[in-house]
């Protein structure tokens, strides 16, 4: 068996392991990637002299797929958590608590606001239910739409803004409901009388368990057991240009016949790769559109007098060009043992790429003001590094569900090709992981 494995990033790193798991080590799995190297958006890079996350630093706790797959590659005791600090937001010229049991900001009642929004928006919100409210189950929006229409715009600036613009990359005018609120859509699809009743019914019980992980090392620890692991021919700086079917297979070039191919790119390179196989998936995932990003990751004196908390995120419409800090020190007991304090600065949302045609010099300077700003402290790097993220998030507009049911009911007739990644059904590590699995498994059934 020769199969193809079109991206190297975490999806298809994965979908290579599990292919070798499935297939044994006859196989010959070769991985094609366009950059100078595998894991995509994940890369830990050096600060100070040590090791720290430039993309990607977390994964969700609850989900497993990481975690058991830390423990299948033997490295589960590079799991840390994070010390359970909140983050602030940056509104209005201020800091203030990142309001609680909110689902991605949307607030489950009003008194939670109280602070960052003015008293007629919390108004707003404490009547909410009492007006008239209507929803078609099935139907789909972005979320700017349904909660500034229901609770106003300070609420989608200063809470829901924020916490999308960390996930996706995006805003909450770019982002659809179905896709990232599921549990929202669902409740409001079973017939909750407001969106106040929806959101309360969506939210995960409490729970003490912690809502994160990391890995000491940073996520280049994973990548490099799950290469290792999955034993497979590692070409970079090679980008596939075609895909086509062959009688007994597929061609993929430059790289020649395979018996099996795992498309595990961005959406617009899948949307080329899959033109003439499967126009009608190709056409799907061409409305897929991206957002970019950078960051910038500094190294302060220990001494620099930052909040304890988080992080701090930044509300829509303030005058600063950051959008949010990672007050790394704070955050993971790990990093905060260094003899530095770490803090990562994050610029650019989806329509708004002009952050990444800043000099390394202009970015820094950027994010060294804008952090003087939102603490108050004299911010001097003793040293920095940038890294540039085009094109890094897929934007899950409304309509997402249902154009993700469409590419991959095209492409499941097709034996020997299947697609993976962060474009399908979730941008965390655990969701392209399963993608990376799921791929595999379409491989090995068929």
């Amino acid at each position: 068996m020769r199969i193809a494995i079109i991206g190297g990033g975490i999806s298809g790193l994965v979908a290579a392991y599990r292919l070798r798991q499935g297939l044994g080590a006859d196989a010959d799995i070769v991985v094609l990637e366009q950059r100078d190297r595998v894991g995509g958006v994940l890369r830990t890079g050096e600060l100070a002299g040590e090791p720290l996350d430039l993309g990607a630093e977390a994964f969700v706790g609850r989900r497993p797929e990481v975690l058991e797959l830390m423990t299948e590659l033997g490295i589960a005791d590079q799991l840390v958590r994070p010390a359970g600090k909140r983050p602030l937001v940056w509104a209005q010229g201020a800091a203030h608590p990142l309001p609680g049991r909110t689902l991605m900001g949307v607030p489950s009642e009003a008194e939670s606001l109280r602070g960052l929004v003015d008293d007629a928006t919390l108004a707003k919100v404490a009547a909410e239910p009492q007006r008239p409210f209507a929803w078609t189950p099935g139907a789909d929006t972005d979320v700017h739409s349904l909660v500034a229409d229901r609770f106003g715009p300070q609420v989608v600036e200063r809470s829901v803004d924020p916490l999308l613009g960390g996930v996706y990359a995006g805003t909450s005018a770019s982002i659809g409901v179905r896709a990232a609120l599921p549990t929202l859509a669902a409740a409001l699809d079973r017939g909750a009388a407001s969106l106040t009743a929806a959101v309360r019914e969506a939210l995960p019980p409490p729970s003490t368990a912690p809502v994160f992980g990391g890995l000491r090392d940073g996520y280049g620890a994973l990548l490099a057991a799950l290469t290792a692991a999955a034993d497979a021919r590692v070409v970079t700086t090679m980008a596939a240009t075609r895909l086509a079917a062959a009688p007994a297979g597929w061609v993929v070039d430059p790289l020649g016949l395979v018996d099996a191919v795992v498309v595990a790119t961005p959406a617009p390179v899948a949307a080329r790769l899959l033109h003439y196989v499967a126009p009608v998936a190709a056409a799907a995932a061409a409305g897929i559109e991206l957002s970019s990003s950078a960051l910038v990751a500094m190294a302060l004196p220990a001494t620099t007098d930052l909040p304890d908390n988080s992080g701090i995120l930044v509300a829509t419409g303030e005058p600063l060009r950051a959008k949010a800090f990672t007050l790394s020190s704070r955050k993971w007991p790990h990093l905060g043992a260094r003899e530095v304090a770490l803090v990562r600065a994050s610029f650019g949302r989806f329509g708004d790429e002009a952050p990444l045609a800043w000099s390394d010099t202009e970015l820094v300077a950027a994010a060294v003001a804008d952090l003087a700003t939102v603490t108050g402290a004299d911010i001097t790097p003793i040293d920095t590094v940038v890294q540039r993220w085009p094109g890094g998030l897929p934007q899950y507009a409304p309509g997402h569900i249902d154009r993700i049911a469409t590419i991959e009911s095209a492409v499941a007739p097709l034996a020997g090709l299947a697609v993976a990644g962060a474009y399908l059904h979730g941008v965390g590590v655990p969701a392209c992981v399963a993608s990376g699995t799921a791929a595999a498994e379409h491989i090995l059934d068929r």
